[in-house]
Parts: C-alpha cells; sequence; structure tokens
C-alpha cells in the first residue's frame, strides 16, 4: 500500500512565537495537499491547544541534566523512525543541529534546515556546529526568510552557501471584526488610554525592558505584554522599580487565535527587539491595521517597507527619550498613524501565505520526487 508524502516538522519547544506559526501554517497548507503531517517539538511549553492533533512532545520540560537530555535525544530517534517521514523540516538553531543529526541517524532521507535564529541568539559552539553540518550536507537545503539574513551566510563555505534557499515568511493576517472596546474587555485590559502592545517571547534579546523603560516618559499610557519567557521575573522587578508596575501587563502566552483580539485591542504595536531574522510579530501588527514603533534594526527596516516606504517609525530603542517620541508620534499625529495604517495594510501583498506555502510545498516536492 502506497502512503501519502510525510513531512515532519521539528523544532525546539512549543510556545506561540514566530518559528512555531510558521510551522504551523506550512503543516496546515501540507495536510491540504494531500501529505500526512506532524509536528515534533523536543519539549513542550503550556499553551490552551498543546493537546491538538498533529503534535508530538519528545520531553515534558527543557532537558537540561545530562541523563534528561539523553533520554529527549532517544525520544527524539524513536519519535522520527516511529513516523518514518519522507522529508523532515528543522527550525531554530537547536532544531537544526540536533534535529537534523538525529533525522539523518533514525533514518530521514532529506532534511531542510531553517534559519530561523539569528546568529546573536547562538553559542559559537552551535554556530560552528550548524556550520559544520551544512557543508557536510547534513542539511540537503537551507531555507533563509530575508535578504538580511541570506547575506549572513556570505562567508561561510561554499558548500553551505550553495545549499541556501530564500522563502520569505508569509503569514495569516490577524484583523478579525471587533471593536477596540470588546478587544478590551475579552482580555480584562484598561478600557480607557493609550494602551501599547507587544507580542515577543521575554527574552533578553527581545529587550522588552526597553518598552518598560519609556513608560514613565508616558504617564497617561499602559503597555500590555503577551508571552511567556525567562526574562519575566526580571521584567516585573524593573517595572517596580520604575514605579511603572500598575501599567505593565503581562498577559502571559496567548493562543494564536487570541493575537488578533489582542492588536484590536492597541493603539500602537511597540518592538524593541535587539536580533531578529525577520520579524513576523510587527509584521502582522501593521497588516492588522496597528501604528508599529520598532527599533532601528536593518532586518526589520528591509521587511516593513513598501516600495521603500516605511511601515513603522523606527527609534533606538536603548534611548527611552527617542523610543517614546517615536511612540507620541503614533498617538499624537493622526496624519504619522493614517499613513503607517495605510502601508502597513499592504504586506500582506508582499508577503502572502500562499507565496510561502507554494515554495515550500515545491521545495518538498523536489525532495521527495527524486527519492
Amino acid at each position: 500500500m502506497i502512503h501519502a508524502p510525510r513531512v515532519l516538522l521539528a523544532q525546539t519547544q512549543y510556545e506561540n512565537a514566530g518559528a512555531q506559526e510558521i510551522s504551523r501554517l506550512i503543516a496546515a497548507d501540507l495536510v491540504e495537499r494531500g501529505y500526512e503531517t506532524r509536528q515534533l517539538f523536543f519539549y513542550r511549553r503550556s499553551l490552551p491547544d498543546a493537546d491538538a492533533e498533529g503534535l508530538e512532545f519528545c520531553a515534558a520540560e527543557r532537558p537540561g541534566r545530562p541523563l534528561a537530555f539523553v533520554r529527549f535525544v532517544l525520544a527524539l530517534r524513536r519519535a522520527i523512525r516511529r513516523f518514518k517521514p519522507d522529508v523532515v523540516v528543522t527550525f531554530q538553531h537547536f532544531g537544526n543541529v540536533i534535529g537534523a543529526p538525529m533525522a539523518r541517524i533514525a533514518g530521514a532521507r532529506r532534511v531542510i534546515a531553517n534559519q530561523v535564529s539569528t546568529t546573536a541568539s547562538m553559542s559559537p559552539l552551535v554556530i560552528a556546529a550548524d556550520r559544520l553540518l551544512g557543508r557536510l550536507g547534513v542539511y540537503d537545503r537551507i531555507v533563509v526568510n530575508s535578504e538580511k539574513t541570506e547575506r549572513t551566510y556570505d562567508d561561510y563555505p561554499a558548500p553551505y552557501r550553495s545549499r541556501l534557499l530564500r522563502i520569505d515568511h508569509g503569514f495569516q493576517d490577524k484583523t478579525i471584526a471587533i471593536s477596540k472596546a470588546d478587544a478590551r474587555a475579552a482580555l480584562n485590559l484598561p478600557p480607557d488610554g493609550p494602551l501599547l502592545g507587544c507580542a515577543a517571547r521575554l527574552h533578553p534579546l527581545k529587550q522588552v525592558d526597553r518598552a518598560i523603560a519609556m513608560l514613565p516618559l508616558l504617564p497617561d499610557a499602559r503597555l500590555a505584554l503577551a508571552g511567556e519567557g525567562q526574562d519575566r521575573e526580571r521584567l516585573e522587578a524593573a517595572a517596580r522599580a520604575l514605579g511603572v508596575a500598575d501599567r505593565a501587563i503581562f498577559l502571559g502566552e496567548l493562543a494564536p487565535a487570541r493575537i488578533g483580539v489582542f492588536l484590536a485591542a492597541l493603539d500602537c504595536f511597540v518592538f524593541p527587539s535587539a536580533a531578529e531574522s525577520f520579524g513576523l510579530a510587527p509584521v502582522e501588527a501593521a497588516q492588522a491595521g496597528v501604528p508599529v514603533v520598532a527599533n532601528r534594526l536593518p532586518v526589520l527596516e528591509e521587511v516593513l517597507s513598501i516600495d521603500r516606504e516605511p511601515c513603522a517609525i523606527f527609534v533606538d530603542a536603548l534611548d527611552p527619550g527617542e523610543f517614546a517620541a517615536g511612540i507620541r508620534r503614533a498617538l499624537d499625529e493622526p496624519e504619522t498613524a493614517r499613513r503607517l495604517i495605510e502601508q502597513g495594510r499592504k504586506l500582506q501583498r508582499r508577503y502572502p501565505l500562499s507565496g510561502m506555502t507554494q515554495a515550500y510545498a515545491d521545495l518538498i516536492a523536489s525532495m521527495i520526487e527524486p527519492a
């Protein structure tokens, strides 16, 4: 009996972040095309839909100790062997450097790696391992998601660069038909006053503390944070130290279906991240009609633009005064807000979901047919 082609999408942790969103969208599209898919996560984090069909976890939590890591690796190999994938698609740096070799050991014939992590988030050892795996051909193809990310590999060995393929992220429009008042009520957010928001993993590289730091300069504004992570305790302490704990609202992890409600509640989306390979969250916010104020990163200036016209206000997020001034422009200048919203609405034409999923489907098909 001939089975449907099987595609395994593997990555590190399960949470509502960019890599997981891209994996979810690709998996859903492949199912519609007749593929059998599974999303495999190294360890689980609590999200409302963590028991959804097609998800599998190798460990209950991050395997930090040696024995737990050995158990995790064995579970990873078993999971891959049990599914018998025709193609394994890996995401994030640990997903690549651990998932790809284990896929080969478990018998996978084709591996596609995705470079959705920045080098700033990787240790020198991980960078060296990734470089070696790409050079040796453990990855058949290596997908990058922006021009800036692609240029990161300009000085890599020729065998590595020959495997690179650029597929820009597509995204699902998060615009929903709900009033701002109803959206705030649905999330128990304050009904009145300017509301700023940021959706990001609470990690030092996201620099969410820089968004908190400018709150004293915006005494009438509140900041809602959608996300969870290792940096939460430090961020809460920073808010208390600045005397703005009552205006920094930690919502925790929101399921993907709730992000549209979150965006509808906002007057301005802020994104102070120090390193990105694409920047899916501010792109989604801009498309949903929320004015965006983002850190001045080359990759964000690249993706948050239409015909070289910016879809966001770019600032130095390390300068609270400049950051707050950018937000004031978005809040207090109707013409500026109108222009940002108008430009942001065009991003779906630049990054259509169908364009990304078709590119991945073509790539996966090309991996299967020669086999």
